[in-house]
């Protein structure tokens, strides 16, 4: 354990000491003289293969401050990783470019804890071992505390990759954006040019880390289908939808319909306001992203998708429940797909310019995944009996208040 985590935090420190020592001094000294101490002691008992009792109390009160610093870094790792995955874009730019050198700091510190305090229990558990020579009872509290240190550890290092990876994946997505000259005002191009420039920096300091906790998921390549107008290049949702992928996800097919316009009659005025307002900076944006995987379906607004790395909806196929490839019933003749989901019924218009082989074969890939639960339809079959039984009752009461009283039929 001492020695996966010891070149764990070799990697990082490599890349960071100079930043580190920069900024939260006093945090730095304390955590690296606990550290330092520890590492040390670890050190010299691998050398005398042994623990004796005038090396065991150089550490023996340092158990207290080094879970204390592991919870700290935890904690704040974990703080980072909830304000950059904030969905508000504004909140999530701030946030970069102010924390950048706050973010570097806790990374390398809560691996660096994490390997002071692995070092602390081992140094513990081979004093119980040594004593456990002569007390039975001592042996086997060392093995409790191997049995316990190894657990921890693994619990620990499963979170610190995880906070890690997802740190690490909001970095990438936002340094994937879309470069700073295609926002519209000045102002914003500089944000975004900042926050690209901060999750950049970062991704230098905390990349090499991140790649040996947990591999990058290899670049995705664009599908045998892709269905969008040939003007349109697919690579900018390609490198996005990489970090957006979990392992092992593979896609299937591409998609980019023109946006469907399902509002109320007064939205739809504002909204295709909006729309001719979008459209005339950026020809994408009439278009909806449609990523089809061999686990789900994923939507999105391109321009939403391309700015912000925004997803409207992720369906899992076992909710689709009925697909069809049709035409649109209008003077265009535009290919079009229906899905019907579990929740709701979806309906994608495609460019005239987008070979109808190419819809076909999206409709046929996401046709693949078309069932109908058991229960479902159990429920659906249950809801007909039911309807059938109520109709039949209302027609019995119905008809029994209708018929004539005796003196009413003789007159």
């Amino acid at each position: 354990m001492l020695s996966e985590l010891s070149g764990l935090v070799r990697t990082n420190l490599a890349v960071t000491n100079q930043l580190l020592t920069t900024i939260r001094k006093d945090q730095w000294a304390e955590l690296t003289g606990i550290v330092a101490t520890i590492d040390r002691a670890v050190d010299q008992a691998r050398e005398i293969e042994s623990v004796p009792t005038s090396l065991w109390e150089d550490v023996a009160g340092s158990g207290a401050l080094v879970q204390k610093q592991l919870e700290l870094y935890r904690e704040n790792v974990r703080d980072h990783v909830g304000q950059i995955g904030r969905a508000d874009a504004r909140t999530h730019r701030g946030y970069l470019q102010t924390n950048a050198e706050a973010i570097a700091f806790d990374v390398h510190a809560l691996l660096s804890s994490l390997n002071a305090w692995t070092g602390y229990h081992a140094l513990r558990a081979s004093r119980a071992r040594a004593a456990g020579r002569d007390d039975a009872a001592e042996a086997h509290y060392a093995e409790v505390i191997a049995r316990d240190t190894r657990a921890e550890f693994d619990s620990a290092l499963a979170e610190t990759t995880s906070l890690v990876d997802a740190l690490t994946r909001e970095l990438r997505i936002t340094a994937e954006l879309r470069g700073p000259d295609a926002w519209p005002l000045l102002g914003m191009r500089k944000d975004v040019k900042a926050v690209r420039e901060a999750s950049a920096r970062l991704l230098e300091v905390i990349e090499p880390l991140a790649d040996t906790l947990h591999p990058p998921t290899p670049p995705i390549e664009a599908p045998g289908v892709v269905c969008a107008p040939g003007s349109l290049d697919p690579e900018p949702y390609l490198r996005i939808l990489r970090w957006l992928f979990e392992d092992g996800e593979a896609l299937r097919v591409l998609g980019f319909p023109d946006q469907l316009d399902t509002l109320d009659p007064i939205s739809a005025i504002v909204g295709g306001a909006m729309g001719k307002l979008a459209a005339a900076m950026d020809k994408d944006t009439a278009k909806t992203l449609v990523a089809v995987t061999d686990r789900r379906i994923i939507t999105a607004r391109t321009d939403a998708f391309l700015e912000q790395a925004e997803i409207r909806q992720d369906i899992p196929l076992d909710q689709v429940r009925y697909v069809r490839a049709t035409t649109a019933q209008d003077r265009s003749s535009r290919s079009a797909i229906d899905l019907i989901t579990r929740d709701e019924n979806i309906r994608w218009l495609f460019h005239a310019d987008i070979d109808n082989t190419h819809v076909d074969a999206l409709a046929a890939v996401l046709g693949e995944s078309m069932t109908i639960p058991d229960a479902e339809r159990d429920e659906l079959r249950r809801r007909r009996h039911a309807s059938i039984e109520a109709g039949g009752k209302s027609e019995s009461a119905g008809t029994g208040s209708t018929e004539p009283t005796g003196s009413e039929a003789t007159t």
